[in-house]
């Protein structure tokens, strides 16, 4: 196929075929589901080579996650797909009102190096659920895994319904110049403007799965050891290069010593004495991301880690200590092991100082009062998070996942990925046994009539 006119010609197909029948649907995810399971051993293979992850980690997060999403669509898409009656006053009776779900048509997925297997297939699922034609763009950064998707969906997609597209920017910007009925994104925040200006250029509705620094506000009732083993495990899980993670600590000045000799003993029960050697911790996906980092990373502040190796892209697990809003590791989104943690005074002026800033993809509370809580909830504003846990609040395909504001826009897992990939046609059918004059010309004596129905 044409690589300057996929969607044209995909569009042609499904003005042509149509939609995929729900059975179809089913029957093409269900055999995605076995491609994978006898295909996990490469896959695992190949997510350790781009990013050292381990076969755990690359199971409960890639794969496993996977499989339980294309598992809870099987059970509910049916549901999903069928018509919806809904209530119709009286003002236009006898007619009837449905509401008829049916896919955008043909949809481009662009995803990321970071959860490469993950994010690209997860709104792959929700969009054949829906019936759609979808192009797949994964990540060029990751180059054996890219493959191996390509391989993989190759092997239980046809062309026409789903189509693999490797390569890097030149190949991005040629699927983006094009028409789709619909792009989700996942990605910076930079190239996410790129893709919604291109999107603009033909109406095409986007999603736009972002980031943005993250926090985690450590109040005083916290369980601190609890916290710090669980803030540890989000952080530096696939070495910090998670959306979600955990940007930075604020912790009240009291606790911060012992909240960092607690996070200093998760990591060394995480990953042992030299993380280097853990076969359970991950490496930077590149030089270019790995010397980036490394800038970020004030020897004078650090408490714990610091240490890396550039030709195996290795930077220890990291906390700075006593870092302010003004060091350089608080002006862009990190991405990567490094901890900063903020002590704080007050709990209302870290409060204020969290919801002044840019709109985060998530955030963690750690406290024992439901009234901080509440208080948390109602003043920042925030794509999810999880109270007393890290990143958890993803793997729940009854939660919609996405971001707010400059941290993106659009949410999708589970349910939400199949309304995502989704138009609902609203239609009114109306009887021809009966047609009321009311409505017609002319209206002399009408009015008060038509009052006793309209409020």
């Amino acid at each position: 196929m044409n690589l300057g006119t996929i969607a044209a010609d995909l569009q042609t197909e499904h003005r042509t075929s149509g939609p995929l029948q729900v059975s179809l649907r089913k029957k093409r995810l269900t055999a995605l589901r076995d491609a994978i399971r006898r295909n996990e051993a490469l896959l695992s293979d190949a997510l350790a080579q781009d990013l050292g992850k381990s076969s755990f980690e690359a199971y409960v997060s890639e794969i496993g996650f996977i499989l339980e999403e294309i598992a809870f669509t099987l059970e509910h898409v049916e549901e999903w797909a069928n018509e919806i009656r809904v209530a119709t006053p009286m003002t236009l009776f006898p007619g009837k009102s449905t509401i008829y779900p049916g896919p955008y048509g043909v949809v481009l997925v662009i995803s990321p190096w970071n959860y490469p297997f993950q994010l690209c297939l997860s709104p792959l699922v929700g969009a054949v659920a829906a019936g759609n034609r979808v192009v797949v763009k994964p990540s060029e950064f990751v180059p054996k895994t890219s493959s191996a998707i390509s391989a993989l969906l190759t092997e239980v997609f046809p062309e026409n319904e789903v189509l693999v597209v490797l390569g890097g920017v030149a190949e991005t910007q040629l699927l983006l110049s094009q028409a789709f009925d619909y792009i989700f994104f996942t990605g910076s925040s930079a190239v996410g403007k790129i893709v919604m200006r291109a999107a603009a250029e033909h109406l095409t509705p986007v999603t736009l799965e972002l980031g943005g620094k993250s926090p985690c506000l450590i109040e005083a009732s916290a369980n601190l050891a609890l916290a710090a083993r669980r803030c540890a495990w989000g952080k530096f899980l696939n070495a910090g290069q998670t959306c979600v993670a955990p940007d930075y600590v604020l912790v009240p000045r009291e606790l911060q010593e012992r909240f960092i000799e607690e996070l200093r003993s998760a990591i060394l029960n995480f990953y042992g004495f030299d993380p280097k050697t853990s076969p359970d911790y991950g490496r930077i996906v590149s030089e270019a991301h790995f010397d980036r980092l490394l800038k970020l990373v004030d020897s004078n502040k650090t408490s714990v880690g610091g240490s890396s190796v550039r030709a195996d892209r290795y930077l220890a697990p990291t906390v700075m200590r006593d870092v302010v809003w003004a060091d350089p590791v608080m002006a862009e989104e990190i991405f990567g092991p490094v901890l900063p943690v903020l002590p704080y005074d007050d709990f209302a002026t870290a409060l204020n100082e969290v919801a002044s800033r840019p709109k985060p993809l998530a955030l963690y509370l750690f406290t024992e009062r439901e009234a901080v809580k509440r208080e948390v909830i109602r003043r920042v504003s925030f794509g999810g998070g999880c109270v007393n846990d890290t990143v958890l609040h993803l793997a729940n395909p009854n939660l919609p996942f996405g971001g707010v504001g400059p941290s993106g826009m659009g949410s999708y897992h589970g349910r939400k990925t199949f309304e995502t990939f989704t138009h609902y046609k609203a239609l009114f059918e109306q009887t021809t046994a009966v047609d009321v004059p009311l409505r017609y010309p002319p209206y002399k004596g009408k009015l008060s009539w038509l009052k006793l129905f309209l409020r």
